[in-house]
Parts: structure tokens; sequence; C-alpha cells
């Protein structure tokens, strides 16, 4: 009886493991069309700007306005998965991305242009849902949920970087020979094809918390980082000496006090207060924050930078969209890499470690800037050594994330991860667009010259060194020696709620 029950037990663990086999899979499939939409608008950013007739420094406004939207929903949207059913939220959050993206190619100007390109980043919750989901369909699969999901999580951001690399090689590619109205119809419909594979391949498991939404917190935080945005478009428009550019700034901040004294009051918060100043927490969502200045904000002056004439201007490296995207795929190659790595990583030097070494492999890329950007093959160097380090960020974060989060908390922790790094990302995109204007005279802006200075560059690849150093320096002195492994798991005890 005892062999029959071993047999049994054995079946049932190969048919539980085969089906969580089976959502990775699906899982990424979503992620490369996630891939394609991150990938796909770089090579041809400065193709863009002269579509709309604006600045190559103005190109970090669509940045800043679709992470600041990230930021906002997608604490809302996960919060939304706990309640009721992460498969449900995530094809909601893809009809808004492929409503948006149909508007990002046909807007005629640039204010409607930035208003669908802002929408567009209903797509950054799609990985946090995806990780929650896994991490509760691996929790009742083996005793090693973190273990199982970091591996998960590998594999769904090499799809995800595979995902960049097709976008970013068939934008390059297709920009010569299409209009650019028909090229940027080309990503709209891949999300609405990964709407249909979400609706078909995705199980549908039940939500694993009880509550509602918490409106007021909601609206606290959106009152906070409009005025945030408010604040970084008067540093461009009305300059650091404008009163109301510091008026909106405090403001800001201010409404943040309102907005964590309710989430600490609230039994349901949008934010969970406490479990993000849990120890193995605060460092991970610091992390992402300042993690977001370099993988999300620096996007479009690696690009503009790339297709800047060194002839006339003396710096850049004068290459074609097409080339352009070779960069990119050099880039997202090595983050897939990364990305691959952190399993045996994280067995070899513990999580934490792991962790450690992967911000340091950003900042020193992006340092390496400084005295080495004049050639292609420098800059490929570059990018490759921080691409390793943001590929092992990028998987890492959302799984030390739910580690460190009870299970009905899994799809905010998570969340909190995407959330907050776009913040970093939203506010470094406008800091650069104010880096990347500065010093260009209004002769030169009336006379077409749409090239940034070299000054707002290095200024740019500074700030990205420095930040990723300082998350190393985060991690190694903070964070718990056994964070976000299983030893970690059981000392903190059950969870309050049985896994979905």
């Amino acid at each position: 009886m005892s062999a029959v029950g071993s047999d049994r037990g054995a079946s049932r663990g190969s048919r539980l493991l085969g089906g969580l086999g089976a959502i990775v899979f699906a899982l990424a499939l979503v992620e490369v069309t996630s891939g394609i939409l991150q990938g796909y608008y770089t090579p041809i950013f400065t193709d863009i700007a002269r579509n709309l007739s604006i600045h190559d420094a103005d190109v970090n406004w669509f940045e800043a306005g679709q992470l600041m939207f990230s930021a906002l929903s997608v604490p809302v949207l996960a919060k939304m998965g706990d309640l009721w059913g992460h498969k449900k939220v995530l094809l909601w959050a893809t009809l808004i991305t492929a409503v948006a993206s149909f508007g990002v190619a046909l807007a005629p100007n640039f204010a409607t242009y930035l208003v669908a390109w802002t929408l567009q980043g209903a797509y950054a919750v799609w990985l946090p849902l995806e990780i929650a989901l896994i991490y509760l369909a691996a929790r009742s699969v083996t005793g090693d949920a973190p273990g199982l999901t970091r591996k998960a999580a590998g594999l769904l951001v090499f799809a995800l970087e595979a995902g960049v690399i097709v976008g970013a090689l068939s934008a390059g590619a297709l920009v010569e020979v299409l209009p650019l109205t028909v090229v940027l119809m080309i990503p709209a419909f891949a999300v609405v094809a990964c709407y249909f594979a979400i609706l078909v391949l995705v199980p549908e498991l039940p939500a694993n918390a009880e509550g509602r939404l918490d409106v007021v917190g909601i609206a606290w935080l959106a009152c906070s980082l409009i005025l945030l945005m408010a604040g970084l478009s008067l540093v461009r428009i009305a300059g650091l000496g404008s009163v109301w550019t510091w008026l909106c700034l405090m403001a800001a901040l201010l409404a943040l006090v309102p907005f964590v004294r309710h989430e600490l009051a609230d039994p349901e918060p949008l934010v969970d207060i406490r479990m993000l100043v849990n120890p193995n927490m605060w460092p991970v969502q610091l992390t992402a924050g300042l993690f977001g200045v370099s993988v999300l904000g620096a996007q479009a002056p690696l690009s503009t930078f790339a297709r800047t004439d060194p002839g006339v201007t003396g710096y850049g490296l004068g290459l074609s969209a097409g080339q352009v995207s070779i960069i990119i795929g050099a880039y997202v190659l090595s983050m897939g890499v990364g990305a691959l790595m952190l399993p045996a990583l994280s067995r070899w030097l513990t999580p934490r470690y792991a962790l450690v070494v992967a911000a340091g492999l950003v900042a020193v890329g992006y340092l390496m800037f400084l005295p080495f950007h004049h050639t292609l093959g420098q800059t490929l160097t570059n990018m490759i050594v921080a691409g390793l380090g943001s590929g092992l960020l990028v998987a890492a974060l959302p799984s030390a994330a739910a580690a460190a989060a009870a299970s009905h908390r899994t799809g905010m922790a998570t969340g909190l991860t995407n959330s907050i790094k776009t913040v970093g990302g939203s506010v470094a995109s406008a800091v650069f667009g104010v880096a990347l204007f500065q010093g260009v005279s209004e002769a030169a802006v009336a006379a077409g010259e749409t090239a940034a200075p070299l000054a707002g560059y290095m200024t740019v690849w500074t700030l990205c060194g420095v930040t990723a150093a300082v998350c190393a320096l985060l991690l190694a002195a903070f964070v718990p020696k056994k964070a976000f492994t299983v030893s970690a798991a059981v000392a903190e005890g059950p969870p309050p709620t049985s896994p979905a």
C-alpha cells in the first residue's frame, strides 16, 4: 500500500510540475510580446522625433509619462490581481495596451502621441502578475517555491529579452523601407495576438486574497505622482529657479504623508507599508527604484546618442536605425544571459550576493561610458557589461520580493518592484530630458539643430553608474544574509492564507 501511495504521489507531483511548466511556457509568450514593445521603438526614436518636429531631448518625456502612468497603474492592477484573479487583470491590462499601441501608430501630433504612449505603460504589470501566478502555483508543487520562481523568472526574462531583440531588429530594418505609420502599427497587432494567447493558454487560478480596492490610497498616490510629474515638467519649462517648480515638488512629497497614514490604518491597503519596511523587503524595493534610473531612463538617450552625427557635433556614433538595433540587440541578449545565470549565481553566492553582483555590473557598465564612448566597439562593450547585471536584476527583484512577502501579498510585492522601478525611471527620464537640453541655445533650436550636448550624455551615464553602485552598497549592508531562501521563509512562519 505504501508503494502504491508513493507511486500515486509521484504521479500527482509530475502532473503538477507539468501544469506549472505549461503556465511558464504560456507566460513566456506574453513576455516575448512585452519585449517587442520595449525594444521596437528605441532604434526609431530619432525618426519619431523628426516626424513630430521635436528636439531629441523631448523624446525623454514620452518615457517619463509612460513610466509615471506605470508607477500608478502597476500597484493598482497588482492589487486587483490578488483580489479578483491574476489572469483576469492580465487580460484587462493587455486590452488597454493594445488600444494605446494603435493610438501611438495613428497619433497626429506630439500631444496625442504623448497620451497614447503614456497609456501604453499598462504592460508594465504583466511581469509582476506572471511572477505572482508562478509563485502561488509553485507553492502547491514544491517546498522551494522561491527557488522554482527564480528559475521561472529567469526564463520569462530571457523570453522578454528575445522579444526585445526581435522588436529592435525588426524596427531598424522596416523603418528604412516602410512608412513610419505602417512600422508603428506592427507592435499593436502583436499585442492583440498576445491578448488571445493569454485568453486561450493561461489557466484561470482563483484569487488568493480577500478585501477591497483601496480607492482613497489610489487617490493620494495619484495626487503625489501627478504633482511630481508637474514639478519635473516645470523644471524643463521654467527651470530650477522658478518658485512654482519647487512648490510642485514639495507638494508631491507632502501628499505622501496622508497616503502613508491612510495605508497604515487601512486593513486592506493598496501598499502594505509594514510589509514594505520589512528588512527583507525595503532594500529590494529601493534597489528597484534606483535600478529604474538606468534600465528605463537611459534608453532614449542611448538611442539618440548613437544616431548623433559626429561629423557635425564632434561626438556620437552616426549610426542608422538598423545599426542602433545591433547595439540594442547585444544589450538585451546580454540581459537574457544574465537572467538565465540567476539560479546558478544564487546557489553559488546566495540570492543576496547575486543581487549585489548584478548591481555592481550595472554600475561598472555605465561608468565605463565616461572615458569610453567614441566607437561602436566601446559602446557595445559597455552595454554588454551593464546588460548582464540588468538581466540579473530584472529576474531577481520580483522573485526576491515574492519570497519576502506573505502569500496573499505576492501580487502587491512583485507589483511594487515594477511600480517603484518605473517611478525611478520616470524621474530619471525627466531629469535626463532637462540635462540633455541644457546648453542648447534658442538660435540652435530655431535653426533646426536637434542634437543634445555631450555634457548632457555624460550626466546621464554618471547618474546611471552612481545609482547602481548605491544599490550594490545597500544590498550588501542591509539585507539579511539568508534573505529570499527557503530557510528564511520557514523562519518567518506559515503564510496567513493558503496558496491558490
